[in-house]
C-alpha cells in the first residue's frame, strides 16, 4: 500500500480499537467514549448512600427532638396544674384574714440599702397585717449569704419603721429561695400556721411548698402596683414551679438548718450581733 503513497506519508492503521472497526480477530471493538460529563458509577452510589444516611439521621434527630419537646411540654403543664391548684386560698391585700405569723418572702434590694418595689410592697402589706392585729409575729426571710448583699436587714429596717415591735420581728438569714424560706419556717422556727405575703404570681408556688412541709398556709397578695419586669417574672416563675414539684416529689430538704428558734419568743435573738432595736 505504501507503493501508492508519496514519500513521507504513512498508511492509516486499520485497527478498530478506537474507531469502532474490527480488529485483527474480526470482532468489532467498542467505541471509546470520553469520561468527561459521565458520572462514575461507584461515586454515584456512594453519594446516594451518604444522602440517604443524611436524610435518615435528620429524620431520626427531628423525631427525638420533637419527642423531648413533647415530654417537656407535658411535664410543664402538669407542674403548672399541680402548683396553681394551691392558689385557691389566697386573698388581696387588706382582706380580713389572720394567723399567728406572717412570713414575708425576700426579694432584691438596691445598692443604697433600700428595697425593690416588689419587696417594699410585701413589707408594706405585712406591716399592715401586724398593725391591724391580724398577725402577732412577722418572720422576714431573705438572702444574707454573701458580703455586700443583705436582704433581711433591709427588711428589718423597713418593718421597724412601719411599726412592727422589735420583739415581734424575726429574721431568717438563710431564706435563699422560696423552698428554703418555708422549710426553715417549719423546721427551725416551728411555724405551723401562717400567712405568706408575696405577689400573686409567686403565691401559688409559695403556698404549694409551705403546705408540702406541713404549714397550714394562707396567702395575701401584695400587688400594690404594676411591675416593670412582670412578664419576665411570670415566665421565670413558670419554670420555678417545675423545680418546686420536683423538690416535693423527691422529698428535698433545706441544706441550711440550725438550732430551733421559738417563734413565740423574742425576735431579737435572730438579729445580727451588735444590732439593737431603735
Amino acid at each position: 500500500m505504501s507503493f501508492f503513497l508519496g514519500r513521507g506519508m504513512r498508511a492509516p492503521r486499520l485497527s478498530g480499537s478506537s474507531h469502532g472497526l474490527p480488529d485483527h480477530s474480526g470482532r468489532p471493538t467498542a467505541k471509546r467514549v470520553p469520561s468527561r460529563g459521565i458520572p462514575d458509577c461507584n461515586r454515584t452510589k456512594s453519594s446516594a448512600c451518604v444522602e440517604f444516611l443524611y436524610k435518615y439521621m435528620l429524620r431520626k434527630i427531628l423525631r427525638v427532638v420533637f419527642s423531648l419537646i413533647s415530654i417537656f411540654a407535658l411535664l410543664w403543664v402538669a407542674c403548672q396544674w399541680a402548683v396553681l391548684s394551691s392558689a385557691r386560698t389566697f386573698f388581696a391585700a387588706g382582706s380580713d384574714v389572720s394567723a399567728p405569723v406572717a412570713i414575708v418572702l425576700g426579694a432584691s434590694v438596691h445598692e443604697d440599702g433600700t428595697p425593690s418595689d416588689i419587696l417594699a410592697d410585701r413589707l408594706s402589706v405585712a406591716a399592715d397585717l401586724y398593725r391591724d392585729g391580724n398577725v402577732a409575729k412577722v418572720l422576714a426571710s431573705g438572702d444574707n449569704g454573701q458580703d455586700g448583699y443583705d436582704e433581711v436587714n433591709v427588711m428589718r429596717t423597713y418593718l421597724l419603721n412601719a411599726g412592727v415591735a422589735p420583739e415581734d420581728l424575726f429574721l431568717d438569714h438563710a431564706g435563699f429561695d422560696t423552698f428554703d424560706s418555708v422549710y426553715r419556717a417549719r423546721h427551725v422556727f416551728g411555724v405551723t400556721d401562717a400567712i405568706i405575703v408575696t405577689q400573686s404570681y409567686h403565691l401559688p408556688r409559695a403556698l404549694y411548698l409551705a403546705r408540702s412541709v406541713g404549714i397550714n398556709a394562707t396567702g395575701v397578695a401584695s400587688d400594690l402596683q404594676p411591675y416593670v419586669k412582670q412578664t419576665l417574672f411570670s415566665i421565670r416563675e413558670s419554670f420555678a414551679r417545675m423545680k418546686a414539684v420536683f423538690d416535693v416529689t423527691i422529698g428535698a430538704k433545706s441544706k441550711y438548718l440550725g438550732d430551733p428558734i421559738d417563734i413565740s419568743g423574742d425576735g431579737r435573738v435572730t438579729w445580727d450581733e451588735g444590732i439593737s432595736s431603735p
